[in-house]
């Protein structure tokens, strides 16, 4: 056994050792601006529903879309993996939790033998006095080893499975950010695509219509050949647009099913009836630049793999100093009989005092540092592109939302003088003044500004997407993280 005064010493060094080796990790600075370029456009919009910045998707009105969106979030299978990598990283971190603990095990054994009297042994015992064939023998123990961490190389590590467990906890909440974007934006373009289809559709009755009608007065001599021909190439372009429409709303239907988590097809029939393209809701919180590294999950993400890169170069600094652990055993063995096991001739007790040190291993240490300090610079490096790019991304959805709600209005303007030019042109045939033709081309312009607006009107929504995407909508971090995020 150890004398109780180098145990004690060893014990306190273990459990007054404050400080680890390595360093402190402390987030770094990520110089941002004050505001968004185009924030204040932004909060100026004058949509007619707000939404709520944890479930913004409720504040397109749209009750199937939040339908869709609410079973994605419960039913995705890109969002079950990222889950199934969280529990993970919590077993990675209750097994460095369990490093910092003493380890135990009990052990218990019983044996019985035979000797045969033909061997030497055999023969030589056999002449003895009350010689027995057999024997028995039992043995219990009671066996513990604790890694005494003097020096922090397991609190470093038990510090990077931590960051790395949050790291796993954040990605999670990246991945339900991004389906439940995803699922709204897929069914934000299925609708527009329903609305453009039903558009080409008229089109092309119209135009087919204004073919019938040439044709007519070609037969009678009044319209030249080449307006025929002019007119059935056009048809035909408005005819060709039909299989692109309907192939993209096939393929997002069955996008919209795996984002479900359902097989191809399961939905199509509550989603063959078309709908209105759902409205961009008013933002009613952008924050600023500053506000996205605890918003966004994605940098929430890099930074605590940075911290975990940070933890990892002080476990790499542990190696240079020696490494100290104590075992015990405690236990019992006796031989031909076990009424006597537990007695105390029968006990045996031992304490080892455990050193292991990389004397001459300094040249790998020395690599195994760096190579951890290579990978915090990097770390550092994708944290900080993380925290440009999310920026990046909401300057882009703010400028993309604005514009295509611009555009939106000018072509609903467009698409209203269109149609009052349409309803003059067929007053103006009724009264004898204006041709069937003339208002067969007005239908036609018309219905090509309806096209216009349509996609506009498809580009807006998904912008506005886009932009509670960017700025990190869809959850809200506990309060323990806001103040240390």
């Amino acid at each position: 056994m150890l004398p109780l005064r180098t145990l004690t010493l060893m014990v306190s060094a273990g459990l007054l050792a404050g400080c680890a080796v390595g360093p402190d990790y402390q987030r770094p600075d990520a110089p941002l601006a004050e505001r968004y370029q185009a924030q204040s456009a932004v909060q100026q919009r004058t949509a007619s529903r707000p939404a709520s910045f944890a479930v913004w998707w409720d504040g397109f009105g749209d009750p199937l879309l939040s339908q869709f969106v609410t079973d994605a979030l419960a039913q995705n299978l890109d969002l079950a993996q990222a889950t199934a990598r969280m529990a993970q990283s919590r077993a990675g971190l209750g097994n460095a939790t369990a490093a910092l603990l003493p380890t135990g095990n009990l052990s218990g054994q019983a044996a019985r033998a035979h000797q045969s009297v033909e061997t030497p042994l055999g023969q030589v015992l056999s002449s003895t006095p009350d010689y027995s064939r057999y024997g028995n023998s039992y043995e219990t123990d009671l066996n513990a080893t604790w890694e005494i961490d003097v020096f922090g190389g397991l609190r470093r590590g038990r510090q990077a499975a931590l960051a790395d467990y949050q790291a796993s906890e954040a990605g999670v909440v990246a991945t339900r950010l991004a389906v439940a974007a995803q699922t709204a934006d897929i069914y934000i373009t299925l609708r527009g695509l329903q609305a453009r289809l039903a558009i080409a559709e008229k089109q092309i009755r119209t135009q087919q219509a204004l073919l019938e009608k040439i044709q007519l007065l070609h037969r009678k001599g009044l319209a030249p050949a080449y307006q025929v021909r002019q007119t059935e190439g056009e048809l035909a372009q408005v005819q060709a647009t039909v299989p692109a429409l309907q192939t993209g709303l096939d393929g997002a239907m069955n996008a919209l099913d795996v984002m479900l988590g359902t097989p191809p097809g399961t939905h199509r029939a509550q989603l063959e009836s078309p709908g209105v393209i759902p409205q961009a809701p008013k933002i009613t919180s952008t924050g600023t630049p500053a506000d996205l590294l605890r918003r966004r999950p994605d940098i929430i993400v890099a930074e605590r793999h940075l911290a975990a890169s940070s933890a990892r170069i002080g476990v790499a600094v542990s190696a240079y100093y020696p490494t100290f652990s104590l075992s015990a055993l405690l236990g019992s063995a006796t031989a031909i009989s076990s009424n006597n096991l537990f007695s105390g001739s029968a006990s045996q007790a031992a304490g080892v005092l455990g050193l292991r040190w990389r004397l001459f291993d300094f040249g790998r240490i020395n690599a195994e540092i760096d190579q951890a300090k290579g990978q915090e610079a990097e770390a550092l490096a994708a944290y900080r592109l993380s925290v440009l790019r999310a920026t990046e991304d909401v300057e882009n959805a703010f400028s993309a939302l604005i514009n295509s709600e611009s555009q939106t209005a000018t072509l609903t303007n467009g698409e209203s003088a269109l149609a009052s030019a349409r309803q003059s042109s067929f007053v103006a045939f009724e009264q004898g003044t204006a041709s069937l033709i003339d208002v067969l081309h007005n239908d036609e312009t018309l219905l090509q500004a309806s096209d216009a607006r349509a996609q506009a009107q498809t580009d807006s929504a998904r912008a506005a997407v886009a932009t509670f995407r960017a700025l990190g909508g869809g959850w809200q971090p506990p309060e323990a993280d806001k103040k240390t995020l």
